[in-house]
């Protein structure tokens, strides 16, 4: 899969006066090629698929994967604004440092969708930031005054979910969440089982002589995504889950260092989470948010990108296209 990907500053990003400035931009240095993680994270190189016979998940070498699951994208510089314009069909734009910083809609934005959406361009947002639901993203779009439909949204919690539904996750199973509301509203939406979230925000361990951390061994999965509520005891819960139950996944919406939830300044992101468990459970996580492949082929699938070549991601950061 091969798509054309530009990073550029939010600064430069959008401009009120000439929406399609930020275009023009992706010729200047930041633009580089750039290569997408293969396949689901940036270390491991295996494909995950669950086995109902043995009631464990099942790994395939990327040297036997199909080539659809090996991404490359590079950014092409361009001479004019127009030429990028007229070469791609879909935009797809990351949300965070690009449509908005925290809860304020960065200047130009809805000037530059309209003028896409007048040439007929089909748009698609996506996030890592697991906290809300495509549901929930749809209403603070609303909210900043944008017209943006669901199935226009791509958000790593509902990756999550659909990760799972991917390789036939057994719904007897359980999934634990180290993260928010939005992993676990979709988990539910797509008819998982679920446990921990922001209700474990405020368990304590009480370490005393011979205590025993009990937990559930039908716990097929672990998804770790951005949690303010993160503690010790989702840590150890976590940990327990993904080296004692048989087969368990280890499953991150994404591993960013920082994130936009102000517009003040960039705060420790989901990565922040994600490594404490790598540290505990020295083991890597799959991740289906940016930049793993998993992402951009359901992308492809889902809007039915039928030519290839013919989109566009723009973002704030090169390393996560």
């Amino acid at each position: 899969m091969l798509c054309k990907v530009a990073s550029v500053s939010a600064s430069t990003l959008f401009t009120p006066q000439t929406c399609p400035r930020f275009l023009s931009q992706i010729s200047h240095s930041k633009t580089r090629f750039c290569h997408i993680s293969n396949p689901l994270c940036r270390s491991a190189r295996s494909i995950v698929r669950w086995n109902n016979s043995t009631g464990s998940a099942t790994r395939m070498d990327t040297a036997s994967a199909p080539s659809s699951l090996v991404a490359r994208a590079s950014a092409q510089p361009l001479k004019n604004a127009d030429q990028l314009i007229d070469s791609v069909e879909t935009f797809i734009f990351d949300c965070d440092g690009v449509i908005w910083k925290g809860d304020s809609l960065i200047d130009g934005v809805p000037q530059t969708l309209d003028m896409l959406r007048s040439k007929g361009k089909r748009l698609i947002f996506v996030t890592n930031n697991s906290t809300k639901s495509r549901k929930q993203y749809g209403k603070k779009f609303e909210t900043l005054g944008l017209s943006v439909t669901e199935e226009e949204i791509f958000a790593s919690s509902f990756a999550a979910a659909a990760y799972l539904k991917s390789i036939d996750f057994p719904k007897d199973k359980k999934v634990y969440v180290i993260g928010e509301d939005g992993i676990l509203k979709e988990l539910e939406l797509a008819g998982f089982q679920y446990l921990g979230g922001p209700e474990d925000g405020g368990k304590k361990i009480e370490l005393k002589p011979g205590f025993l951390m009990e937990h559930d061994e039908n716990v097929g999965a672990v998804v770790v995504g951005f949690d303010r509520y993160f503690n010790y005891y989702k840590v150890q819960y976590g940990t327990l889950c993904i080296r004692e139950n048989p087969g368990c996944l280890f499953i991150a919406t994404n591993r960013d260092a920082v994130t936009h939830l102000t517009d003040a300044q960039e705060w420790a992101g989901g990565g922040s989470m994600v490594g404490a468990l790598v540290g505990s459970c020295q083991r890597e996580p799959l991740v289906v948010g940016k930049p793993s492949t998993f992402m951009m082929d359901y992308v492809a699938k889902e809007y039915v990108l039928e030519h290839l070549f013919s989109f566009s991601v723009l973002c704030d950061n090169i390393d996560v296209p």
